[in-house]
C-alpha cells in the first residue's frame, strides 16, 4: 500500500474546504488572469485611438508634454514621442486580446510585463496600488502560460 493511499482523509472542515479548493483546476485561475490584466491596458489603449491608427491629441499631448521618465533622479523626456505613443496604444489594443484569447500567452504577458515596466518610471508613485499586481499578473502567466482554457493549448496539441 502506498503513503498515499494510506494517509487519513481529511476530517476537519476546514481540511475538507482546503481539499475542495486545491481540487479547482488551474486554468480557471489562469484564465481569470488573464482577463484581469488585459482590461485595464485594453481600456488604456481605447483612449489613444481617434481612428484606426490616428493617435488622439490626448495621447499626443501626454507623450509630447506631460510623461516624462523618472531615472536615478532625474527626468527624462520620452525619445521620439509619437512613436512611444503609437506603439503603446497598438500594444494596449493588440496584446490583452492576445491575453483574452490566450493566444501566445506567455509573449504576451512578458509585453505587457515590459509595459509595465515603463510605466512605472514614467509614474513612480502607481506601484503599490497598480504597478505591482499588474507585474504580478503579467509574471505568472509568463512562467505559468494561458492554461488549458486557451488557443496555446489548442495550438499545440500533439
Amino acid at each position: 500500500m502506498t503513503a498515499l493511499a494510506s494517509a487519513p482523509k481529511p476530517t476537519s472542515p476546514l481540511a475538507r474546504a482546503e481539499t475542495l479548493l486545491a481540487a479547482i483546476p488551474a486554468a480557471l485561475p489562469l484564465a481569470a488572469l488573464r482577463v484581469a490584466l488585459a482590461v485595464p491596458f485594453f481600456k488604456s489603449g481605447l483612449t489613444k485611438w481617434d481612428g484606426f491608427l490616428t493617435l488622439s491629441n490626448g495621447a499626443r499631448y501626454l507623450f509630447t508634454q506631460e510623461f516624462q521618465l523618472h531615472i536615478f533622479g532625474g527626468l527624462y523626456p520620452f525619445p521620439a514621442p509619437i512613436l512611444m505613443a503609437t506603439l503603446s496604444g497598438i500594444g494596449e489594443i493588440v496584446l490583452p486580446i492576445l491575453l483574452v484569447l490566450g493566444l501566445g500567452t506567455r509573449f504576451a504577458a512578458l509585453g505587457i510585463l515590459a509595459m509595465t515596466a515603463i510605466i512605472q518610471l514614467t509614474v513612480p508613485e502607481g506601484w503599490a496600488n497598480f504597478h505591482l499586481p499588474w507585474a504580478a499578473m503579467a509574471l505568472t502567466l509568463v512562467v505559468y502560460g494561458g492554461g488549458w482554457l486557451s488557443l496555446d493549448r489548442l495550438l499545440h496539441r500533439r
